[in-house]
């Protein structure tokens, strides 16, 4: 660990990963993104299995949710994401995608959200904007994360970007992240591997690192764990 001006400042996964500082985001595994991936289902048994030895591990989970506004409320910039999204001309011929109460709303039934970990419902990309996220995240101490779910190119690399400027690490676990487009995918590794701020891994290397901590007293109050 290199130490400076009175810091420890981490360069290698397991110097950042501890559950007393580091979390596990699901971004958007649901139901109606899973199922628009061609590699939907070997992607959620990837996070399935992060997931699960991020909860042996006793680090806290946090899931994303996109959600759709009625189009009445949605907004220009929203309007103009479905009219590039469902191929229509006309704002008023867009449909919402992912209703709050829908069925391709909720998180997929493999990776069901324990009572003891938090679901974040957001409009934006990154998981930062205009959510709880960053507030509840420092409040338990957070300052590094890993990131699994749908999709890379689209909102996983902006909210990894965004949480650098925030003062987190994050970790991209890349092989449980899918992705619509693959070249896009690959710009967007290429892109956060060059600037350096995000530290890259693969999903057995992060479960071996959570499961590290499998054995010891959970540091989380009260938390449930369970089987996924």
């Amino acid at each position: 660990m290199d130490s400076a001006f009175g810091l420890e400042i981490p360069t290698t996964l397991d110097e950042v990963c501890h559950p007393s500082r580091t979390a596990l985001i699901v971004y958007d595994m649901q139901v109606g993104i899973v199922s628009q991936i061609a590699s939907g289902r070997a992607i959620t048994e990837r996070v399935r299995q992060v997931l699960q030895a991020a909860r042996d591990g006793g680090f806290r989970v946090f899931f994303t949710r996109h959600m759709s506004l009625p189009n009445e409320v949605a907004g220009v910039s929203q309007l103009r994401r479905a009219k590039a999204w469902q191929g229509v001309d006309r704002a008023a011929d867009t449909t919402p995608a992912f209703p709050r109460e829908s069925q391709q709303f909720q998180v997929t039934p493999e990776l069901s959200p324990l009572p003891s970990e938090a679901v974040v419902d957001k409009i934006t990309m990154s998981a930062f904007a205009g959510t709880y996220l960053d507030i509840a995240l420092r409040d338990c101490g957070i300052n590094s994360f890993a990131i699994v779910g749908i999709a890379l190119e689209v909102g996983i690399a902006p909210t990894a970007r965004h949480a650098t400027d925030l003062g987190y690490i994050p970790m991209v676990v890349t092989d449980a992240c899918g992705f619509g487009d693959a070249a896009a995918a690959e710009r967007e590794l290429a892109g956060l591997a060059f600037a350096g701020d995000v530290l890259l891994t693969e999903s057995g290397k992060i479960s071996e690192l959570f499961r590290r901590f499998e054995t010891h007293t959970s540091l989380i109050s009260g938390s449930t764990r369970g089987r996924v």
